[in-house]
């Protein structure tokens, strides 16, 4: 199937979009099983805004990233959603950022 860039361009960013908006609507989902099984959780979705934003020059600190990520201040979100890492996750974690 062949579509223009700009297509392509648009298909992504719904793609992104509806990532985001499941990941929202998934707090129950912490980040270090996101982390531990996917390797990437919503942290580094926002750390990869900012550095696409960083790319084309466009001013944004890491809490607007954080933001447009979770929905809110990144603060606010841990204070409602975040629970304690049990130690199971963490050795998971630990064992599983070796590979990275």
């Amino acid at each position: 199937m062949a579509i223009d860039q700009n297509t392509r361009t648009e298909l992504e960013a719904a793609v992104y979009r509806r990532l985001v908006e499941h990941l929202r609507a998934r707090t129950d989902v912490q980040n270090i099983d996101l982390m531990n099984l996917a390797g990437f959780c919503r942290n580094c979705l926002s750390n990869w805004m900012k550095d696409a934003a960083d790319a084309k020059g466009i001013p944004m600190t890491k809490e607007q990233s954080r933001e447009i990520v979770y929905g809110m201040p990144y603060d606010e979100w841990r204070a409602k959603h975040q629970k304690e890492a049990s130690g199971e996750q963490k050795a998971a974690f630990e064992k599983a950022s070796q590979k990275h």
